[in-house]
């Protein structure tokens, strides 16, 4: 079967061709979760004998994965022993201008991205930040945009800071036998960074001013309305959908509280209306209020349900519609979302302004803000359960600093030293660190699971196996030799036009599915020009985290979409501008530290 040829290609080059484009469409066309259908274009690229299964398990235990495990439970150690919420607390302060504050904003976060990785860092920032905006007296989004910037630009100089990094270096171990330092991409990195940075502060003004998500949510009592039962009406002793209370015009009820405190959350549709009951619904105020005339109820003596003042029984969390989430295109009449999760969708707001109309009849988009109320039970496993759908940034948990804060910093610091003098590979010294965080109890041995992001290790698993795929069928010799002949054999000139393709590619798909399709052609390029392969890698590496221009090419712009309450437009703005600017930096600056 692998003999057939059509256009100079084998069968499984074709096959190998029509799954990563397949990869592309679905993930661009429908909301399969990511990791779904890396894991379907694997067994795609498995069942039709592409690669062997030595070959296809090989990504799953490759450098990239296994690092990312490891640091996934760093993290979990600095998260928990307070280490990252004292970094919090004491970078930012009260700046004098809106020039300072993005200096004090992204400095910080360029460094701590750099040894932290950077979806990471802007997820720790959010809260911050948006706190610090309503401070300063600017739109969050003036200072979140900044924040996903300077992560990525951060992450540029690192191993660990971006996912492509990881990605990049672990197919160069593979191709080459040689193991990159994990300051490899420093000095280009920190080229790249510092003009990154003085682009947006010369260029403050394409940096949108979106009304943040939350002031839609200031104030309960603009969106939900309590009405109160006499003892004497006739829904007494009813269901609520007998009585015509359950399903009403421009609303939906919320909740029932009894008269003696007790709370019916979430309201079934067989539950008898009781004398005194206070009946709770959010939607459009004035077409709920014409209850009070058609079903003979009473307004409430004063309003006891408001988000600043909520009953210990009950919480309300504010999430955000995640990028991929199943929820997308739904209601939440035609899901069981709120019945497995045993909460309440009281309003939802887009692009910084409350949706009117009954919340529970809103097909949600991406981006979305959800206020939800939510029953006093764990909010680190609803997170944990939710984390594929929903966003939350509301945590109020606050660690008690203390000697392990000490401890999981000094971890860091040694990870970083041994690091740099290569005494023992990379791998080997995160796995060190990550079993130093757990033996020293910075973090708790039954939570280090619930940190490990596993969809983006399976992500990371397959993408190193499509470019093993698109190596072994012939793929990336031929596109190589094709570029070669239409290029020229200057190499600059192929470095260019490659590093071009690269970013482009990476604004419309992630950084990471970038890496492993251009890695084995720049790769090939090299050794057909008889090049050091490492100018054009390092490149590669640095090229595919230039996505500024759109939302989707990067995590950490996915991050902040929702909070900020971004159009899809607006990352264009300043973003094509850096784009263009930071790829000629990002090339000149390889060439100059790594020449031919």
């Amino acid at each position: 079967m692998e003999s057939i040829f059509f256009l100079g290609f084998s069968l499984h080059a074709w096959i190998t061709i029509g799954t990563i484009l397949g990869i592309f469409l679905l993930l661009a066309r429908t909301r399969m979760p990511a990791e779904v259908v890396f894991l379907g274009a694997l067994t795609v690229l498995l069942v039709t004998g592409v690669v062997d299964e030595e070959e296809g398990m090989a990504g799953f235990g490759s450098e990239p994965v296994v690092i990312h495990a490891a640091f996934f439970v760093i993290i979990a150690g600095l998260l928990q022993s307070g280490m990252l919420y004292w970094l919090t607390k004491n970078v930012l302060g009260t700046p004098r201008a809106y020039k300072d504050a993005l200096l004090r904003l992204m400095i910080p976060t360029v460094i701590m991205s750099a040894l932290l990785n950077s979806v990471n860092v802007v997820a720790l920032f959010i809260d911050a930040v948006k706190i610090w905006a309503r401070k300063l007296g600017v739109a969050s989004s003036r200072l979140l945009l900044p924040l996903s910037y300077a992560a990525t630009l951060g992450g540029m100089c690192t191993l660990l800071g971006n996912s492509s990094n990881l990605v990049v270096s672990g197919l160069y171990l593979s191709s080459t036998g040689n193991t990159m330092n994990v300051f490899a991409p420093l000095v280009p990195g920190l080229c790249v960074t510092v003009v990154g940075v003085i682009l947006v502060v010369l260029l403050q003004k394409f940096i949108p001013e979106r009304e943040s998500p939350e002031q839609s949510f200031e104030t309960t009592s603009d969106y939900t309305v309590e009405l109160l039962v006499p003892t004497d009406n006739p829904a007494v002793g009813n269901s609520v959908e007998e009585a015509g209370l359950y399903n009403v015009k421009g609303g939906s009820l919320v909740e029932i509280v009894r008269f003696d405190k007790e709370i019916i959350m979430p309201v079934p549709r067989d539950e008898w209306v009781l004398g005194g009951d206070r009946l709770v619904y959010a939607g459009q105020i004035n077409e709920i209020l014409e209850l009070k005339r058609t079903h003979g109820l009473a307004a409430a003596d004063h309003h006891v349900w408001s988000i600043n003042d909520i009953d210990k029984k009950r919480k309300m969390r504010t999430a955000y519609v995640s990028f991929g989430s199943e929820l997308i295109g739904q209601k939440m009449t035609d899901c069981d979302f709120e019945h497995d999760n045993d909460v309440v969708l009281v309003a939802v707001a887009r692009q910084g302004k409350r949706i009117d109309g009954q919340p529970r009849e809103i097909r949600l988009e991406a981006g979305d803000t959800l206020l939800l109320e939510c029953p006093p039970k764990n909010e680190e496993q609803l997170e944990y359960d939710n984390r594929r759908n929903l966003t939350f940034f509301d945590s109020h948990f606050v660690p008690q600093l203390g000697p392990k804060t000490v401890t999981s910093a000094l971890v860091l610091i040694v990870m970083f030293i041994v690091s740099y003098f290569h005494t023992i590979p990379l791998m080997a010294t995160t796995m060190l660190a990550a079993g130093a965080m757990i033996a020293f109890g910075c973090c708790r041995k039954n939570m280090v699971v619930k940190y490990i992001e596993w969809e983006l290790l399976l992500i990371l698993g397959s993408t190193v196996v499509f470019s093993t795929a698109i190596t072994k069928t012939g793929i990336a010799d031929a596109i190589a030799t094709g570029v070669l002949q239409v290029c020229g054999t200057n190499p600059y000139v192929v470095l260019v036009v490659m590093c071009l393709l690269a970013s482009v590619f990476s604004e419309f798909v992630s950084d990471v599915g970038a890496s492993a399709v251009f890695f084995p052609i720049v790769f090939q390029e090299a050794q057909l020009m008889g090049c050091d392969p490492m100018p054009f890698v390092m490149s590669l590496m640095i090229t595919v985290t230039i996505s500024f221009a759109s939302p989707i090419g990067s995590s950490t712009h996915m991050l902040i979409y929702g909070p900020g309450a971004f159009r899809f437009t607006d990352f264009a703005r300043l973003g094509a501008i850096m784009h263009v600017v930071l790829l000629a930096v990002a090339v000149i600056s390889v060439c100059l530290v790594y020449p031919m």
